[in-house]
Order: C-alpha cells, then sequence, then structure tokens
C-alpha cells in the first residue's frame, strides 16, 4: 500500500521480550506501550481508530472527532486525512483498501465468520455510498493470516475469490501464514487463545 502516493500503511508484528500467556485485554494492555510508539515513530500520531471486532460484517466511517474505538463493527473506513486506522488481528486476515480516485482508505478484519458474511462487500459498499468509490479503482491488500494446513479452512483464497467477484482492480494476498513462524506472528490457534495481537494500520496523509 506505501507505493499509493498518499497512503501510509503500517503492519506491527510480535513484539520481543512481552508476556502473552494471559487474556486478551491484558494482553493489550502489556503491547499498547510498543505500539504507541510505533504509532508515534512511523505516522507522527498519538492515537488511531479501533474496530470493537465482533466477528461480524458492520463497517463505520472515521471522522473529525478524537480517535477511539468503534462499538460492534469490524471495519473502518474514512476519507479525511490524517485519521489512522486500526486492526487487531491474530490469525484473522487485515484487508487493506485503497480508492486511487478519491483518496477513500477501508481497513477490515476478516477470518472466517467476518469472510462468510462478506465483509470485504460490506467495505467496497460503504465506501460507495460514502465516496462514490467503484471497485474497479480500488486497490486491496491481505494481509498475514492462518492458512492450510495449520487451519482446515481456506478464508484466504475465499477472500481473493471475493475481491475478484467484486471487480476489485488490484488485489494482492501477501501469502503469509501466521501460524508458521511464532518469532514473527502471534498465532490465536496455535498458541490456544491466548497470545498477543498484530496490529494493521493505516492512514491517508494530507498533501
Amino acid at each position: 500500500m506505501n507505493r499509493i502516493p498518499g497512503l501510509r500503511a503500517d503492519f506491527v508484528h510480535r513484539v520481543d521480550g512481552v508476556d502473552v500467556d494471559a487474556e486478551r485485554d491484558v494482553v493489550l494492555e502489556r503491547l499498547l506501550p510498543h505500539h504507541h510508539s510505533t504509532l508515534r515513530e512511523k505516522f507522527g500520531k498519538a492515537d488511531w481508530w479501533r474496530a470493537e471486532q465482533v466477528h461480524g460484517n458492520a463497517v463505520a466511517e472515521v471522522k473529525g472527532e478524537v480517535p477511539g474505538e468503534m462499538p460492534e463493527v469490524d471495519g473502518l473506513v474514512t476519507i479525511e486525512t490524517g485519521q489512522v486506522l486500526g486492526i487487531y488481528v491474530a490469525d484473522c486476515g487485515p484487508i487493506y483498501l485503497a480508492d486511487q480516485r478519491s483518496g477513500a482508505i477501508g481497513l477490515l478484519h476478516s477470518g472466517k465468520k467476518g469472510t462468510e458474511l462478506g465483509i470485504l462487500g460490506e467495505g467496497l459498499k460503504r465506501m460507495a455510498e460514502l465516496y462514490g468509490t467503484r471497485p474497479e479503482e480500488v486497490v486491496g491488500v491481505l494481509g498475514p493470516c492462518i492458512r492450510p494446513p495449520d487451519y482446515d479452512i481456506d478464508f484466504a483464497a475465499d477472500i481473493v475469490r471475493q475481491a475478484k467477484a467484486a471487480g476489485v482492480g488490484e488485489f494482492i494476498d501477501c501469502g503469509i501464514n501466521t501460524a508458521s513462524d511464532l518469532t514473527k506472528y502471534y498465532s490465536y490457534r496455535v498458541e490456544k487463545g491466548r497470545t498477543g495481537r498484530l496490529l494493521a494500520l493505516l492512514m491517508r496523509e494530507a498533501p
């Protein structure tokens, strides 16, 4: 995504030295200082927008307010500059979206359930309603997520098929399996639910 003028994207990997053998909220609190440090260093910001992430397909627009958590959604979209979107993952797939015409962006959380519910299509629909986005002018990227043989459902392949069916102009699957390297990634499945969270970030920069 960083090759697109005006966009800044990042993916925060596993953090060395942080004990993640705990419940989700405890682990996120432990990771928060590192995530804030990354945000300040890479984006020049103090905070980011978060989706509550309930394994659904709802997508919310963020704009003009102090960043915080958007309840009951798994996707975020905006056309405003300087708004950092963030999605936590630990086997589910982060989907980055960029409308090259309008400048609108989206970041979606798509695991097994979200993929079944078609959150990619919902994200594109929301961007079309709000910003006039046309799929053929969108670049999309699927980040690291769990894949066969470590998971019996290949939802990454389903996401790619959905992108093609929706007419997305360019869609790139990074092909990385989060379960394959626990020195770089967290895996909810491999680590039996007691693990950290990777952080996908996306922002449209001011001209």
